[in-house]
């Protein structure tokens, strides 16, 4: 997804819900400069050089940024046509939104996780919020979401006493690495990976 969104990381990039920052190192090999944003109340180490609730109003300038990111954040949000409005207004005109969002996923990061994306519902979101979807891309098939399902079935079922459930999610592990091996080759028989997805990229323009 990185790769193929790639050309849109150029010039002022804001992370939005950045987190410890995987794609910080990534994204700087295309853009000028890149910045976080994240709130105090984060589960994840807190690296962002600007705070904010991203349910509500972000403390930066009007078009400042050519492109603004956010993976797998949306669904964490209460508000996400809030932050989806806050983005346009902080983007330059003609800069791009890049977002991943899950689609058939476990609850996670409970309770802060309200909402599960179809392309049609992205399509409505972007459009109250005055973008031009330029592309919504399923990160993989059926096959891929078996496998991640099958792979956090076996991770809960290691219960136990802690030296039981170690020797257990080591014994699934092969199990989990084989099926995540195998999933997006058998993917190439699905010819409709938009139904069963495991989740979307979405890259929008602001017009």
């Amino acid at each position: 997804m990185l790769e193929r969104n790639s050309k849109y990381f150029q010039g002022d990039v804001l992370d939005f819900g950045c987190g410890e920052m995987p794609y910080r190192d990534y994204i700087l090999k295309h853009a000028s400069t890149y910045r976080g944003v994240d709130w105090p109340g984060t589960k994840h180490e807190l690296r962002a050089e600007v705070f904010a609730d991203l349910n509500k109003s972000i403390p930066l300038a009007d078009e400042i940024a050519d492109t603004i990111v956010s993976f797998s954040v949306l669904e964490h949000l209460y508000n996400p046509l809030g932050m989806l409005n806050e983005a346009n207004r902080i983007l330059k005109t003609g800069g791009h939104l890049v977002l991943s969002v899950p689609w058939q996923w476990q609850v996670h990061e409970a309770p802060h996780d309200y909402y599960r994306y179809s392309p049609y519902g992205l399509r409505h979101l972007l459009s109250q919020a005055d973008f031009s979807v330029v592309s919504i891309s399923p990160t993989g098939g059926a096959f891929s979401t078996l496998a991640l399902k099958a792979s956090y079935l076996l991770a809960r079922l290691a219960r136990g006493p802690r030296p039981v459930r170690l020797l257990l999610r080591l014994m699934v592990l092969p199990i989990q690495f084989f099926l995540q091996l195998v999933a997006p080759i058998l993917d190439r028989f699905d010819k409709n990976w938009s139904l069963e997805a495991p989740g979307y990229s979405v890259v929008a323009k602001k017009s």
